[in-house]
């Protein structure tokens, strides 16, 4: 959630803010409104509250002539703090309710607009030319056995697959590979659960907007993650971190489930865009002032894997109105796949300064020992059935074989090429 003290001091900015998003600004006035009565409510309470103990300790020393009249002031402040009580709840519910409405304050610098307005930063590598008729990957992994979609929708339903063979060894040689990138980098490797609590869902923003995209089982009121970076989060909330010693990273590989509502008619062959997949993701907490150069840190790394997979691809400035709720800034990867001619998102990483962990209460103690609230931001560093997809894409071959990247040949037992099956 955003700083209501910020709100206060700095309303134009976040009107600013919430426009650049597409947002209506009049959410950051209804905030700072809602923000000032349930001030006032709960002032209002609690001086009830005081006097009405006052009038308690009144009623220990009165006279038993004072008494009465003491005891039917103690009778009527209790009606009117029970009152105040639950205008103050009220007011606190509202507020709460205004505060989902306004997202983070973008970062000086995000492009405004939607999805199209984007800003290209960079272009990594040359996309190939080839001089064949490139196949797309779902024609291309079906014949070379990488995985089994028809018998995926036949278990589970449509966007659903089987890894098979190379497609399992695949994915396995991607995690080790992300892992042995990560942990020199000093993050420290967890395997994540894929089921959590509303509060941990709540907290890192996806309960918001993108809530129909969220799987939730009723009976449990547990939620399947759509990414490792919600459990991550929710890893130190409630807690006081140290970060005396610089950054906490973690790698957290997990199962990831997506409804992919509003996607219907859309990348509807293969498995770039599916319901389930595995995921490793970086997470970082941070002071607030180190975070932008933190970010920078994870689209380096990001910028690396992909190299080293060498797939051509471009970084993007995200546009407001295309962020997360939690986002203040994001970096898109982008792999060209020459099936499609066009460049598909493949990685991207976020800077959600202090609005994940202000909801999920994790702070850290300021050089003078005082709590303040930490920062967060997290970096796909490798979607495995997008990146399979961009594999069998990027690295085909005329004879219908695919060419394994040098730096991954090591995780399959040297491998250097997917032949077809015979």
């Amino acid at each position: 959630m955003i700083d209501l003290r910020y709100v206060r001091d700095h309303l134009d900015e976040v009107r600013a803010s919430q426009q650049a998003r597409g947002i209506d600004p009049q959410t950051a006035d209804d905030l700072a409104a809602a923000d000032a009565s349930r001030r006032s409510a709960v002032a209002a309470f609690e001086s009830l509250r005081a006097e009405q103990k006052q009038v308690g300790q009144q009623v220990k020393k009165a006279s038993a002539e004072e008494r009465p009249a003491i005891l039917e002031r103690a009778k009527s402040l209790a009606a009117d703090v029970k009152s105040a009580e639950a205008a103050a709840d009220a007011a606190d519910g509202a507020l709460r309710e205004a505060q989902g409405l306004v997202h983070n304050l973008i970062i000086d610098g995000v492009p405004a607009g939607g999805e199209d307005d984007f800003v290209t930063l960079e272009t990594v590598g040359t996309p190939p030319e080839l001089d064949f008729e490139p196949k797309d990957h779902d024609e291309l992994g079906s014949a070379l056995g990488v995985f089994d979609i028809p018998r995926g929708a036949k278990v589970s339903g449509a966007r659903f697959y089987f890894l098979t063979g190379i497609g399992a060894q695949l994915e396995f040689a991607l995690i080790n590979f992300a892992m042995s990138k990560a942990i020199p980098n000093g993050f420290t490797p967890i395997v994540a659960p894929a089921l959590v609590r509303p509060e941990a869902m709540e907290g890192t923003g996806f309960l918001g907007a993108h809530a129909d995209e969220v799987y939730h089982l009723e009976n449990d009121d547990l939620y399947l993650v759509g990414t490792s970076e919600v459990p991550l989060a929710g890893f130190h909330s409630g807690e006081i971190v140290d970060l005396a010693d610089g950054p906490l990273r973690y790698a957290g590989f997990s199962s990831c489930f997506r409804r992919e509502a509003g996607s219907y008619g859309k990348d509807t062959k293969g498995i770039f865009r599916v319901h389930w997949f595995d995921k490793v993701e970086m997470f970082v907490y941070c002071k607030p002032e180190d975070a932008e150069a933190e970010h920078q840190r994870l689209l380096d790394w990001e910028r690396e894997f992909l190299t080293a997979l060498e797939l051509p691809f471009r970084i993007i400035d995200v546009a407001a109105g295309d962020l997360g709720s939690s986002a203040a800034r994001k970096y898109d990867c982008e792999v060209w796949f020459p099936s499609q001619q066009r460049y598909r998102e493949l990685t991207s990483t976020s800077n959600c300064t202090t609005y994940q962990a202000r909801r999920l209460g994790i702070r850290y103690r300021d050089a003078d020992g005082k709590p303040q609230v930490a920062a967060t931001l997290n970096g796909t560093l490798c979607a495995i059935t997008r990146t399979i997809a961009a594999l069998l894409d990027v690295h085909q071959q005329a004879d219908g074989s695919v060419r394994i990247p040098q730096a991954l040949q090591p995780f399959l037992g040297g491998l250097e090429t997917i032949e077809p099956r015979r």
